[in-house]
């Protein structure tokens, strides 16, 4: 008879050969391809593109994906009214009916927009996954656009996130920057001002006619994460068949291609102090692993708690107390932008501005250590990967592709591509941002924000 000591002895050894070989499958996974979990699979059904992964999980998220971002809208606003008029009344249904039942089921309903794209999405039990793909092929296909709903929740709901958006600096600086790096299209405001002027562009008739433009078959992409192809393929082709093939309305969408500029722009604003500094960055239709590993180089947010971390951001920002910097690469489908974002007080943000620019020469004079780019390259390496599993972001960023490009942008494929950075590519890389012209957004006490010549930089 085995003694519990034998037995626990052996369990344990069991363990670890086991966990020995899980290490390995992902660490393959890792330094090759992505983890078939990660990836999605495609298919064309009722004329609608839909994506599917089923990471066999008891919940499910269902979003419809429309290419219909504010770099595509004809007028100011548009995307935020259609955005606000999902999940309310349709001719099946009243708003109320669709909060009850969804409630009814513990689902929850969600709408929100990128600068690229407009999302409806639901998230529910997994065996609910009929009820909800019909609520979406209705909700996309037989909304009413009501007078009564636009003016007492649409408009209501518009002025409370202007409102809020007049008091967010970092917001404010961050849509200066795309209208400096790319004018329209991308330049276009995420969300409009209190200073837009949005009449005569915006009510029920004109955000009614938007969507007649946006909800059509080759517009649209849907993308399920925890559902199987089946399941998913089952029930759009039940649902999906009413949605328009073609535009119901005469609007045009705006799809000029992304051209980068570059430039400065300078707001005084009593709300607080926020500056951006941006470059040329990666995109999803060309993926640049270096500029991965020099945002992650860059970084500013610490890995570990109570540490001010590797980033060259991070230590930059260490000298001025309650400033915070990070950097971020924001990718789109045919541009992206490497940010440099830092807010603080006045004299904060001027000083980690100047030591942010120093960092960022120091990349291009080649002085990262190996030990640092080895640090870098991990980081963007778990970022690609750590982003593949959030359901938010690869259901945009699946469905996104497959309207523009007509297959997902698959983030964790790039994880291959990082690993073969070397320093000089980095240090290249770094050259020619300082070589090219920069985009500079100051929002705050323009007496104290700097200019961009006085850091050192192109415009």
């Amino acid at each position: 008879m085995l003694s519990r000591t034998a037995f626990s002895r052996g369990a344990q050894l069991a363990a670890r050969r086991q966990g020995s070989a899980q290490l390995r499958s992902y660490a393959a996974a890792a330094g090759s391809s992505a983890p078939t979990s990660l990836v999605y699979e495609t298919a064309d059904v009722a004329g609608v593109k839909v994506a599917s992964r089923d990471s066999h999980g008891p919940t499910t998220k269902l979003a419809v994906v429309a290419k219909a971002g504010t770099r595509y809208e004809p007028a100011p606003g548009l995307t935020a009214g259609l955005e606000e008029f999902a999940f309310k009344t349709t001719e099946l249904r009243s708003a109320l009916r669709i909060t009850r039942e969804s409630e009814l089921l513990g689902g929850q309903l969600a709408a929100y927009h990128t600068r690229e794209a407009l999302v409806l999405e639901a998230s529910f039990l997994r065996e609910d996954i009929p009820y909800f793909t019909e609520l979406l092929a209705e909700v996309i296909s037989r909304t009413k656009y009501t007078t009564f709903e636009y003016h007492e929740e649409v408009e209501g709901v518009l002025h409370l996130k202007q409102a809020r958006l007049a008091g967010d600096v970092s917001a404010l600086a961050l849509d200066a920057a795309h209208a400096v790096a790319f004018h329209n299209g991308l330049g276009a405001s995420f969300y409009p001002s209190t200073s837009t002027p949005l009449k005569g562009y915006l009510d029920e008739h004109t955000i009614a006619d938007y969507s007649g433009a946006v909800y059509q078959k080759s517009n649209i992409a849907l993308v399920a994460d925890g559902a199987t192809t089946e399941s998913l393929q089952r029930w759009t082709d039940q649902f999906f068949k009413k949605v328009p093939s073609s535009a119901t309305s005469s609007v045009t969408l705006n799809s000029k291609a992304s051209t980068y500029y570059g430039g400065e722009q300078r707001t005084s604003h009593t709300g607080g102090n926020a500056l951006v500094l941006a470059f040329p960055g990666s995109s999803f239709g060309t993926f640049k692993p270096e500029i991965a590993v020099l945002t992650a180089l860059l970084g500013g947010q610490p890995n570990i708690k109570w540490s001010s971390g590797f980033s060259l951001l991070a230590k930059a920002a260490a000298a001025s107390p309650g400033v915070k910097a990070s950097a971020t690469n924001l990718a789109y489908s045919d541009a992206g932008l490497l940010t440099i974002q830092i807010n603080g007080t006045a004299a904060s943000v001027r000083k980690t501005a100047d030591e942010a620019v120093k960092a960022l020469k120091s990349v291009a004079a080649g002085s990262t250590s190996k030990e640092d780019l080895s640090k870098a390259i991990a980081r963007a390496k778990f970022d690609a990967l750590d982003a593949s599993q959030s359901g938010v972001s690869t259901l945009v960023s699946a469905g996104s592709g497959i309207v523009q490009t007509g297959k997902p942008f698959q983030i964790a494929e790039t994880v291959q591509s990082i690993s073969s950075v070397t320093a000089d590519k980095l240090q290249t890389a770094a050259k020619a941002l300082l070589d090219g012209k920069a985009t500079v957004a100051a929002i705050g006490d323009l007496h104290v924000l700097p200019y961009a010549e006085e850091l050192g930089l192109k415009v």
